[in-house]
C-alpha cells in the first residue's frame, strides 16, 4: 500500500506524490537541480534521492511548482517549498500514557492568540493549577498568512510555521505531559480551505462534483489513496506528536460513516489508549460505538436559549420548552433524537443506551461565540448569576466538560472570526461575505454596528485575553476541585437515572455513579425560587432546603 509524504531511507529519502491526472512530475529543490518522478500503479509517482533533513522541495507538474500536500513542514507559507522535517526529537516524558476519558476536563484554546507553541507552554501550570487535565487546540496545520482560526487549512500534516516549528510543538505537549495535561488536536478531514489548495491540478478524483458541502466539491473518501491520506494524517499526529486525542472538526459534511468507522478502527488498533472525539450536527450516535465521545452542540443551544432568550437561526429549535429539552438531554445525551427541526428535517437517532461521558458539554466554544458577528462571550450577553449557576451545571454534571480560552477568567474580551488572505481579492470577498451574512440583523443593516473586518490586524488583536478577573478565576477553581475530588473518582459506569424539568429555566437531575452513589443537581437560571422534592443530606455545592434559590445550582452525593 502507498502512503503520502517524505519518507526517511538509507542514505537520503524518498518522495511520493498521488498525482493521476499528471503527465510528467518533476521533483524541484531549492538548492540541487531537479529530478524526474517515475510513474507506478494507480497514479502514484515516486522517487529517491540523497536528500536529507532539512531539504527544501516542491513539485512541478504543467509547469506549476507546488507543495507537497503531505508537507511535514513549510518554508514560505503555503504556496511555498516543503521541508524534509527529521524526526529526531527527544522525549522527556517518555513514559506518558493518556489520562483515562473520565479524568478529562478540557481547555480549547487558540495556539496564535496565546503566542504560539511556546506561549500556550507557558500557561500549562496556571491551567493546571486550575485544575484542567486537557488542552485542545484549535487546527494548527499550514493556512495561508499568519492568521486563522485553523479551518482554512490547506497542508493538513504540516504545523503551521507561523506558531513555531514541529519540534516547538513537540516540545509544548512534552511539557503538558510533565505537567500531566493531555493535549488534544482538532483535525479538519470535511474540506480545504480556498487559497493553497493545488491538488485539483493533479488528482481532480480526490473530490466529487456530485456531491456539496458549504465549501464547495466533497472529499472523494471512495477513492483509496484519499483515505489513505486522511487515515495517515491521524496516525501521523498520534504517533509522532503524541497527541493524545482528536478532535474531528463537522463530520456530517464527510458523509461517509463507513470511512469514519474504519478510520477509528485502525486508529484504535494502533493507539488503543487515544481518545477520538467528534463533532456532529447529524447526532448520529450510532458512531459513537467507535468514537469515544461527541462534542454536545443540543446541550450548548440549549443553554444558550435559556440564559440569552435568543430565538434566531437554529436557537429557535431550543427556545421552546427549553428546560424539558435540557432534562432530556441530561438524562439521554441528545435533545434531538429523531425530531424535526426548524429547517423541516429530521434531526438524530435516540442516545439513552448512551453512557453520559459519551457527550462534551459546554457554554461556550470557538464556533458559537467567533460566529457571532461581534463575537460577544456569555458573560456580556446574559446575567452573570445565570452564567455561574449554569457553569456548575455543567462543571459537576457526569458528561465530559470543555471550557473555552478566557471562559475561566471571565473574559470579556471578543474571540471574532479573523484571516490574513494575502490575496486582495480573496481578503475582498471574505469580508464583503461576512458583512452579508449579517446585512439582515438591524443595527448593522442601519450601519450602527459595523461587522469587523476578518482580514484586519486589529480584529485579531482584539481577541487576545486581558487580564483575569479573580473572582471568576476562584469560581472554577473551586468547581473543578469539587469535579476533582466528587465526581471523576466515581464516574466510570455511570448513568442517568431520572431528570425532570422544575419551571421553564429550572431542571432536576439524577446519576447512578460508578460506585453506587447517587448524584443529583438542581439548575435554577431563573430569577424566582423553585419548588421541588430534594435530597435531605448537605449538598457538597450550594444550598438549598425546600426549594431551589434563584440564580443556583445545588449538588447532592448520597451513598447507596
Amino acid at each position: 500500500m502507498t502512503s503520502w509524504g517524505p519518507e526517511a531511507i538509507e542514505g537520503g529519502t524518498r518522495f511520493r506524490l498521488w498525482a493521476p491526472d499528471a503527465d510528467t512530475v518533476e521533483l524541484e529543490f531549492a538548492d540541487a537541480e531537479p529530478v524526474g518522478m517515475d510513474r507506478g500503479k494507480n497514479g502514484w509517482w515516486a522517487a529517491e534521492t540523497q536528500a536529507n533533513a532539512g531539504t527544501r522541495y516542491r513539485f512541478r507538474i504543467g509547469g506549476v511548482s507546488v507543495p507537497d500536500p503531505a508537507s511535514h513542514r513549510q518554508s514560505g507559507d503555503v504556496h511555498g517549498w516543503s521541508v524534509v522535517q527529521p524526526n529526531s526529537y527527544a522525549w522527556k516524558n517518555d513514559a506518558w500514557k493518556p489520562r483515562p476519558w473520565e479524568e478529562t476536563i478540557l481547555y480549547e484554546l487558540h495556539a496564535g492568540l496565546t503566542g504560539g507553541y511556546s506561549g500556550v507552554g507557558r500557561e500549562l501550570v496556571r491551567l493546571a493549577n486550575m485544575g484542567i487535565t486537557a488542552i485542545e487546540l484549535m487546527p494548527i496545520n499550514d493556512f495561508p498568512g499568519a492568521r486563522n482560526w485553523g479551518y482554512d487549512g490547506v497542508l493538513p500534516y504540516a504545523p503551521d510555521e507561523s506558531y513555531g516549528t514541529p519540534d516547538a510543538l513537540k516540545a509544548l505537549i512534552d511539557a503538558a505531559h510533565g505537567h500531566g495535561m493531555m493535549v488534544f488536536l482538532d483535525v479538519v478531514y470535511n474540506h480545504f480551505g480556498p487559497d493553497g489548495n493545488y491538488l485539483p491540478l493533479y488528482a481532480k478524483s480526490f473530490f466529487r462534483s456530485d456531491r456539496k458541502t458549504p465549501w464547495g466539491d466533497a472529499i472523494d473518501f471512495r477513492q483509496e489513496p484519499v483515505r489513505r491520506f486522511f487515515i495517515d494524517n491521524a496516525l501521523y499526529w498520534l504517533g509522532e506528536f503524541r497527541f493524545d486525542g482528536l478532535r474531528f472538526d463537522a463530520v456530517h459534511a464527510i458523509h461517509d460513516g463507513e470511512f469514519l468507522r474504519a478510520m477509528a478502527q485502525e486508529i484504535k488498533r494502533d493507539f488503543p489508549d487515544r481518545h477520538l472525539v467528534l463533532e456532529n450536527e447529524d447526532n448520529d450516535a450510532s458512531l459513537l460505538k467507535v468514537f469515544r465521545a461527541q462534542w454536545n452542540d443540543d446541550f450548548h443551544n440549549t443553554l444558550h436559549a435559556m440564559l440569552t432568550g435568543e430565538d434566531a437561526g437554529y436557537y429557535a429549535d431550543f427556545a421552546q420548552d427549553s428546560s424539558a429539552k435540557l432534562a432530556r438531554l441530561l438524562h439521554q445525551g441528545f435533545a434531538y433524537q429523531g425530531e424535526t427541526t426548524h429547517t423541516g428535517h429530521a434531526r438524530g437517532t435516540p442516545s439513552g443506551q448512551l453512557r453520559p461521558t459519551a457527550f462534551v458539554s459546554f457554554l461556550q466554544n470557538h464556533d458559537q461565540t467567533g460566529n457571532r458577528a461581534l463575537g460577544e462571550r456569555l458573560i456580556k450577553l446574559c446575567d452573570p448569576r445565570a452564567l455561574k449557576a449554569a457553569a456548575a451545571l455543567q462543571l459537576l454534571a457526569p458528561q465530559i466538560p470543555m471550557l473555552f480560552m478566557g471562559e475561566e477568567m471571565g473574559a470579556r474580551e471578543p474571540f471574532l472570526f479573523f484571516t490574513d488572505h494575502q490575496d486582495p481579492e480573496l481578503a475582498k470577498a471574505v469580508r464583503e461575505g461576512r458583512a452579508a451574512e449579517f446585512a439582515k440583523f438591524p443595527a448593522f443593516a442601519s450601519g450602527k454596528e459595523r461587522v469587523p473586518d476578518p482580514n484586519a490586524l486589529e480584529t485579531f488583536e482584539q481577541c487576545r485575553l486581558g487580564e483575569p478577573d479573580p473572582e471568576w478565576l476562584n469560581f472554577y477553581r473551586a468547581l473543578l476541585a469539587l469535579r476533582h475530588e466528587h465526581i471523576i473518582p466515581r464516574l466510570k459506569g455511570s448513568c442517568c437515572l431520572d431528570a425532570v424539568p422544575l419551571s421553564d429555566k429550572a431542571v432536576i437531575s439524577s446519576w447512578k455513579l460508578g460506585d453506587g452513589y447517587k448524584l443529583t443537581i438542581a439548575a435554577n437560571l431563573s430569577e424566582n425560587e423553585v419548588e421541588a422534592v430534594l435530597p435531605q443530606t448537605k449538598p457538597i455545592y450550594g444550598e438549598a432546603e425546600n426549594t431551589i434559590p434563584p440564580f443556583s445550582t445545588v449538588a447532592w452525593i448520597e451513598m447507596p
